[in-house]
C-alpha cells in the first residue's frame, strides 16, 4: 500500500494505474473568489480523466517550480490570468485511479486579465450549493471548506 497518507479515495472499486506503489503528483491548484463569495470553477475538458467534471482550475508542479509559480503558470495557461494575490489554503491527498496527487489549494483573491478558456473548458461563478455537476472527487472537501467558512450550509 502507498506510504503516503490518503485523505479521499475516488472510484475505489476501480484498478489503479501504476499500481500501489505509484508516484505522488504534486497540483497546485486555486480558487478564484470575489468579494461577493462566488468562486470559480471550470470543467475538465475532453480528452482528460473525469472530462466534463466540474473542478478548481490548477495543474501539475514541474521541476524547479515553486506551488505559487505552477499555481501563476498554470492560472495563466488555462485561464489567461495573472495571479496578483494568493495565499495557501488547504492540502489533500486523493488516490484517482489514473493518478495519486497532493493537491495544494490556494485561494486567489486578486488576478489580472480577462477570464479565456484556452483549453476548451468551461467556467461558472457558483455559489454554495453549486449548481454544476458532477464534481471531481477532488473539489468536494473545497466546497465543504467554504461552507464552513461561509456559515453556508449545504455546500453540493
Amino acid at each position: 500500500m502507498s506510504t503516503v497518507p490518503v485523505d479521499r479515495v475516488a472510484d475505489g472499486h476501480m484498478a489503479r494505474a501504476g499500481g500501489i506503489d505509484r508516484p505522488l503528483t504534486e497540483v497546485a491548484v486555486g480558487v478564484l473568489l470575489q468579494a461577493n463569495g462566488c468562486f470559480l470553477m471550470t470543467s475538465r475538458p475532453a480528452g482528460k480523466a473525469y472530462a466534463g467534471y466540474w473542478e478548481f482550475p490548477g495543474g501539475k508542479v514541474e521541476a524547479q517550480e515553486s506551488l505559487e509559480q505552477a499555481l501563476s503558470r498554470e492560472l495563466y495557461e488555462e485561464l489567461g490570468i495573472q495571479v496578483l494575490h494568493s495565499q495557501p489554503w488547504q492540502v489533500q491527498v486523493v488516490d484517482y485511479p489514473h493518478a495519486l496527487v497532493r493537491l495544494h489549494f490556494f485561494k486567489v483573491l486578486d488576478w489580472s486579465g480577462e477570464l479565456v478558456m484556452r483549453e476548451g473548458q468551461h467556467a461558472q461563478w457558483q455559489e454554495l450549493p453549486v449548481q454544476v455537476a458532477p464534481v471531481l472527487p477532488g473539489a468536494l472537501p473545497v466546497l465543504a471548506w467554504l461552507a464552513d467558512e461561509l456559515g453556508a450550509g449545504q455546500a453540493v
